[in-house]
């Protein structure tokens, strides 16, 4: 059933850390409506995270894919891998849905597909999740109000990984997965090291610490991934300066590039705009200027992580 208010002027985006055995597998639920605005085009940057968007009430609009071959389109529900390159998303003046940041170690268990399997692409979520997808789009527009629709989150994923929303970490594999949906432990040490880092490590050093080839790490590490040790660090490190420039700007505070760019391992403020034209497609202070409408309407009704 849609939400009656969908037409009220609003804009809103409130964030909530699911339930702790699911925390291996999801690092955030993100709901946002957004209804009486302007038109907009937002980008959906590269980042650490696959995302499995699942709307409410209008169908998610994709005007570009990151793989450039891929035809435009409408979607009720959305799994999109890992990319370098952005995503454009445009809307009407109103959207309304669920936003899930899901890791690459807990696409096996929750998509049933090593994240490797969906590198650089968007499918439709049915596509990947079968009959789940739109269950579990009917039990959201059922819920009222964002923490019904969370506690519905928490419950179909953990049916999905076979653990319960209660229990505690490290409870989640689908019982009879074992070891056979288990991304292989050199890879995961690996990918946990590059996010601890900030994609602080080279490719040698990673392969010295997991003991394997830096070709043998390379190649094992994009089935499983989706994108090489090289390109996941460059997310990485990416990611964390634009969501550092983002607080800025939700803070009212000014844009300061150089430091960004020396705090997050840039050689200089060159180097920085030169990441942010490759992986968003425009300028650090084009990104700030389309997305600065988001920043103000988000703080307010942002949830603290749990």
């Amino acid at each position: 059933m849609a939400d009656p208010d969908i037409d009220r002027p609003t804009a809103e985006f409130v964030r909530r850390c699911p339930a702790p055995p699911l925390r291996g597998y999801v690092d955030d639920y993100i709901g946002y409506r957004e209804a009486g605005v302007p038109p907009a085009r937002h980008r959906g940057l590269p980042a650490p995270y696959l995302t499995l968007i699942v709307t409410l009430d209008d169908p998610l609009v994709v005007d570009a894919h990151p793989d450039p071959l891929a035809a435009p389109g409408a979607y009720d529900t959305l799994v999109g891998g890992l990319h370098t390159s952005p995503a454009l998303i445009s809307h009407d003046g109103r959207q309304s849905g669920v936003q899930l940041a899901l890791t690459p170690l807990g696409a096996r268990v929750l998509l049933g597909v090593p994240a490797g399997e969906l590198s650089g692409a968007d499918l439709d979520g049915t596509d990947v999740l079968g009959g789940v997808a739109d269950e579990l789009r009917e039990r959201l527009l059922e819920a009222t109000g964002w923490p019904e629709r969370f506690a519905v989150l928490d419950t179909m994923l953990s049916t999905l990984t076979g653990s319960e929303p209660g229990a505690g970490p490290g409870r989640g594999l689908r019982p009879g997965s074992g070891t056979k949906a288990a991304v292989p432990a050199e890879v995961a040490w690996a990918w946990r090291r590059l996010l601890e880092t900030g994609g602080g490590l080279t490719v040698s050093d990673l392969a010295r610490e997991v003991g394997w080839s830096t070709r043998y790490l390379g190649r094992r590490f994009r089935e499983e991934i989706g994108l090489g040790p090289k390109e996941a660090a460059r997310v990485v490190r990416f990611d964390r300066a634009r969501r550092t420039l983002q607080h800025q700007a939700a803070a009212g505070a000014p844009p300061t590039l150089a430091a960004l760019a020396a705090s997050f391992g840039y050689y200089d403020q060159a180097h920085l705009a030169r990441e942010f034209g490759a992986l968003a497609g425009c300028s650090p202070s084009r990104w700030l200027a389309e997305e600065s409408p988001t920043f103000t309407a988000a703080s307010p009704t942002t949830d603290p992580p749990a």
